[in-house]
């Protein structure tokens, strides 16, 4: 249900893709909705869907079936040449701050390229909003020259970051964007997206497995598992008191690290899962 707050709401979403076997479902008739100015956080263990989503929300692939209103219109079916000008108003960043980036650039014409695309023709307006962005997002003025080789992997994602809020979206679809970076350098670029969204009011879809994170930068949350959903509500609420035996496990591999000593959190999740009953 959708009301005037309301900026993205999935309906029944479902996601096929073919295999030699047959059609694969990697999507199951999910539905949550995202008020505007809040962050809503898709978790699971690998393969339980939340990229797939978030692909399809920013249309990267066409859904098999169901609806994807973002602020009124359905992107579900749009055609390419409609979707073109909703484009600059929902971006991603992207799990890998090393291959997300064009080496052959520098960081100010990373920057500045979506906003060439989008039809800004003045090359020093362009170079302006770059070198605002880079400072917004901590990077010094001697780093705009730089290319993505010259940069940390938390430095590169800040650029990719810079990049996606070129267009100024109203949604930022943030998939995984910490899960390559070290936990010191995910904090900073947590307080950075959490400061973003103070300021400006944009929305933040978040992609990740790991609950730790999300209960910092999310309100509410929707837990996935082979592609369907198996619980969802407020964030506080889902790790303060998990009703699914799946959820709990999720919650104790990602905050207490203790428990999963030697063992991968999805070679755990999988272990515990065969003594329970699937949802």
């Amino acid at each position: 249900m959708t009301t005037p707050d309301t900026l993205l709401h999935v309906e029944d979403l479902v996601v096929t893709y073919p295999t030699p076997g047959g059609a694969t479902t990697a999507v199951d008739r999910v539905t949550f909705t995202i008020p505007r100015g809040s962050a809503l956080a898709l978790v699971g263990e690998s393969g339980s869907g939340k990229s797939t989503i978030a692909h399809a929300v920013v249309r990267l692939l066409k859904p098999t079936a169901g609806r994807i209103l973002f602020d009124g219109t359905d992107l579900a079916t749009l055609p390419e040449r409609r979707l073109r000008p909703l484009r600059p108003r929902f971006q991603m960043i992207f799990q890998d701050p090393y291959g997300s980036l064009d080496p052959h650039l520098t960081a100010q014409d990373i920057v500045a390229e979506p906003l060439r695309l989008s039809g800004t023709r003045d090359r020093t307006a362009r170079t302006r909003r770059a070198a605002e962005l880079l400072d917004r997002v901590g990077l010094p003025a001697s780093a705009r020259d730089r290319r993505p080789s010259e940069f940390s992997g938390g430095q590169r994602q800040r650029i990719g970051i810079a990049r996606a809020l070129a267009s100024s979206p109203d949604l930022l679809v943030c998939d995984e964007a910490t899960s390559a970076l070290d936990v010191s350098v995910q904090a900073r670029v947590l307080e950075l997206l959490r400061e973003l969204q103070a300021e400006t009011g944009i929305t933040y879809l978040v992609i990740a497995h790991n609950l730790g994170l999300v209960r910092e930068i999310s309100t509410d949350v929707v837990v996935l598992r082979s592609g369907r959903v198996v619980e969802q509500g407020r964030t506080a609420d889902v790790l303060a008191s998990p009703t699914e035996p799946y959820t709990r496990d999720l919650r104790r591999a990602a905050l207490d690290p203790a428990a999963i000593r030697g063992r991968k959190p999805r070679e755990l999740l999988h272990a515990r899962g065969r003594a329970h009953t699937p949802a």
